[in-house]
């Protein structure tokens, strides 16, 4: 009995071990999880974990660190110094026949100062303080364009994830019907009431569709990836989409040409322009102060010690003194305060051309992006009809075949005609998407971020 109790422990200890271990192997190679999803939620997982909203808002943060620096030059500055000189040989000057000694010889002179460095006027500062300022804005913008820029990968990589999940259901069906023909033909050939060739004819379009429902297999599997890349999730989180292409079929609806000249007004680029030339307006203050006097006060306290004839400092007869000080400082001429104004200028000259080409651009961009909606939209209204058709195709052509009046070559096309009738209707759809997503980015709209 002992040795069974023994036995069963050993067999109890055994098993947790090996679960313990089965454990710590799937939190070290990441437990498969299920994700499910929609496109808002795509984006605001990847707003929250793609690493390079991360940089960006640590930008922010360094930026105001910057001008936190830049106001504190106003502070006082305190510096605390200590010396001591011994005197091998003192120095001696001669007047005359007369001669003075400058000191002793083989003597310690022992000081200690604290000053106080205040300034009273310094055009500079002031102007880098607002430099700093317009430097947290252009960094808060970047940071803008980076969140609407991954907000339309995203966007554009579930529309994909879609169009790939949409297409790879199609060719399921596809398959699943040549399939159920081949069968019907199989069994009519066995008992010799069709064609070899019908037989042929049938596998043949049979593996076709299975050929490609593997490609839409692996298409929907790279387009998941991508999507999961642009998220910043783990590979090993399975992604559930439950939508699909013709849920989106009533939302198609066009912008206002008129209405683009005055939204591009956000779009992120011409407002870093915008605020790129506050910076050099700005930096261009800046380079002027330094042909601006400046003004600082000095406050310095010491303690001294002269010619002493041994090393016992704490026991030397230290005596105070105090002074303040105010320099003015007034810059006469510096060649490189020049050169550095007239760059600056043509750096603001060449920022307004580059703004002017950039804005035609994308207001070509934006008129191009609406115009491909426009097409979309007649290509889904057309395709949905499409669809239709064929489905009642193959249902015609199958009703010939099985009464004998129709072709296995009929029957074949109207199964390829309806497969792609329903790809080229979700095409419309996504391109439509896709558009609709660009040109968002392109007019700054920031619909998604909070």
């Amino acid at each position: 009995m002992k040795l069974k109790g023994r036995r069963l422990i050993l067999c109890l200890m055994s098993s947790i071990l090996t679960m313990g271990a089965e454990a710590q192997e799937q939190v070290q190679n990441g437990a498969v999880g299920t994700l499910e999803l929609n496109l808002e939620k795509a984006i605001e997982i990847a707003l929250a974990e793609n690493p390079t909203i991360k940089v960006a808002d640590k930008e922010i943060e360094l930026k105001k660190v910057a001008d936190k620096e830049a106001w504190q030059a106003l502070l006082p500055e305190v510096n605390v110094t200590g010396n001591l000189q011994h005197t091998i040989l003192a120095a001696e000057m001669k007047l005359g026949d007369n001669k003075f000694k400058m000191g002793k010889d083989n003597t310690n002179t022992v000081a200690a100062a604290a000053t106080v460095s205040l300034p009273l006027f310094a055009p500079t500062v002031y102007q880098n303080m607002k430099l700093t300022k317009a430097d947290i804005q252009l960094a808060q913008e970047k940071a803008r364009s980076s969140r609407l820029d991954l907000i339309n990968q995203v966007s554009k990589a579930y529309y994909q994830a879609l169009l790939a999940q949409d297409s790879h259901k199609v060719m399921q069906e596809s398959y699943k019907i040549s399939k159920e023909n081949f069968d019907v033909v199989n069994k009519k050939y066995s008992v010799g009431s069709v064609s070899e060739y019908d037989k042929i004819s049938a596998e043949v379009q049979m593996r076709s569709m299975n050929s490609q429902l593997v490609s839409a297999e692996t298409g929907l599997t790279l387009a998941m990836l991508q999507l999961k890349v642009l998220m910043g999730v783990t590979e090993n989180v399975n992604l559930v989409i439950d939508d699909k292409l013709e849920n989106y079929e009533n939302s198609l609806t066009l912008n206002n040409i008129g209405s683009f000249e005055n939204e591009l007004q956000n779009n992120s680029s011409l407002r870093q322009f915008a605020l790129n030339k506050n910076l050099l307006e700005h930096t261009l203050k800046v380079q002027r102060t330094r042909f601006m006097p400046t003004l600082a006060f000095q406050l310095t306290g010491q303690y001294q010690s002269l010619y002493n004839d041994n090393w016992a400092l704490w026991n030397y007869d230290y005596a105070p003194s105090a002074s303040f000080t105010l320099v003015l400082t007034i810059p006469i001429y510096k060649a490189s305060n020049f050169t550095a104004l007239k760059k600056t200028k043509i750096q603001l000259s060449e920022l307004e051309y580059n703004r002017i080409n950039t804005e035609r651009q994308l207001n070509m961009a934006a008129e191009s992006y609406n115009k491909n909606m426009a097409a979309s939209i007649a290509q889904v209204a057309s395709n949905h009809e499409a669809v239709k058709q064929a489905d009642k195709a193959v249902t015609i052509s199958a009703k010939r075949y099985e009464v004998g009046r129709g072709t296995i070559l009929e029957l074949n096309q109207s199964e390829v005609a309806l497969t792609q009738a329903k790809l080229t209707y979700n095409q419309s759809i996504y391109d439509y998407l896709k558009n609709r997503s660009d040109l968002n980015y392109t007019l700054g709209r920031d619909t998604y971020l909070k």
